[in-house]
């Protein structure tokens, strides 16, 4: 039986592999006009939500729109139909239009925007370019039956528990007794009420990053025979996983950095670049951070990066990278438009494996160019 798809639906996909608690404090993530519960059955990704972007939505009946950058940065005191913000908002509401945006969130994730930037440059032995999270750990044991412990585990395995390094279905699991006595109102699995039951049990324990807790207690609680599931949490002290903005990582061959620029061009497909440094030198440990990244020079001469790209480089910026020996390929903020075509290869890959229970999604990438410069 096919399942209607809700905006709700598609967010949940989007949040699995960018979640929210990626983002900066100060950005602005999520749904930003319409609803959670409206069906839908025509999605457009753009990086920028311009009235001329709106208006192609509306052209192609579109449901929902997923931005990169937010609509709305900053609460409205006020809605001016007659202001551009005013105008597109105006006609989102009308034509019942919903705008999500994932932005510092997609920076941040595996696979995201950042991850999208370097591999189109085939960069290898890739690292973070700088920290921005570090995942809590977290203990689970439950005491589970011995005729439902293949259950369990493989329930929250799937949800992620259990991960260690590249290894999966990582558990300890001890046999004991336990003990129980359903009351009156239950209706226990095994057992009685009133009667105190001994019952031979497994206890599993795994381990569980933060982001995933409460998705691997739920199916646990799922798979799981009895009525009422005894299972512990624990807080660890291990390290979790690392999540940061930015990446650095390696050419396969050396390139002077006069070849290298070109080939940025090509990868991103832009016409101009702004390069900071000597053009015959060569680079190969390469650094890359989309947006605006002008703050984070130091990090990249810590990574020992030869050659920093990233978008809006000023003036005294670009001063202070050529004092460090940093060459620097301003290559725009517009970059970050590959994230249309990432993001549409995730949802699509998403979509296909709920197979039978969703109906059909049409996803298209707009084809607006909202980038702002023009070169002549």
């Amino acid at each position: 039986m096919q399942k209607t798809i809700t905006n709700k639906d598609i967010f949940k996909l989007i949040e699995s592999w960018a979640p929210k608690n990626y983002a900066y404090d100060w950005d602005n993530i999520g749904l930003q006009v319409g609803s959670y519960n409206k069906p839908v059955k025509k999605i457009m990704i753009t990086l920028d939500v311009l009235e001329p972007v709106v208006d192609e939505a509306i052209a192609n009946g579109v449901d929902l729109i997923i931005a990169h950058h937010p609509l709305l940065f900053k609460p409205l005191k006020l809605l001016n139909i007659d202001h551009w913000r005013g105008r597109i908002i105006k006609k989102l509401i009308q034509h019942d239009i919903s705008v999500y945006a994932a932005h510092t969130n997609l920076d941040v994730a595996e696979g995201g925007v950042n991850d999208m930037l370097s591999d189109l440059l085939g960069l290898v032995d890739k690292e973070i370019l700088t920290d921005v999270n570090q995942e809590s750990l977290f203990k689970i044991a439950v005491f589970t039956p011995e005729t439902h412990v293949e259950n369990v585990v493989d329930a929250i395995s799937k949800e992620g528990a259990g991960h260690i390094g590249k290894y999966s279905h990582c558990t300890f699991q001890s046999i004991g007794t336990g003990t129980f006595m359903p009351l009156e109102g239950t209706t226990p699995f095994i057992g009685q009420q009133n009667q105190l039951e001994r019952v031979n049990e497994t206890k599993i324990e795994t381990i569980v990053s933060e982001s995933i807790l409460q998705k691997v207690i739920n199916s646990m609680i799922t798979a799981h025979p009895y009525e009422e599931v005894a299972y512990d949490v624990y807080p660890l002290q291990n390290p979790g996983k690392k999540y940061g903005i930015g990446r650095v990582g390696s050419l396969p061959e050396a390139l002077t950095l006069r070849d290298f620029a070109k080939k940025v061009k090509g990868a991103y497909n832009m016409s101009h670049v702004r390069v900071i440094g000597e053009l015959t030198k060569k680079v190969k440990r390469v650094a890359v951070l989309g947006g605006s990244g002008e703050k984070y020079l130091y990090p990249a001469v810590q990574k020992k990066a030869d050659v920093y790209i990233t978008g809006d480089m000023t003036f005294h910026q670009a001063q202070e990278a050529l004092e460090m020996g940093l060459a620097v390929i301003d290559a725009g903020h517009y970059i970050e438009h590959v994230m249309k075509a990432g993001t549409k290869t995730y949802l699509d890959r998403k979509l296909r494996e709920m197979g039978s229970i969703s109906q059909e999604i049409e996803i298209r990438l707009s084809e607006v160019n909202t980038d702002p410069f023009q070169y002549q």
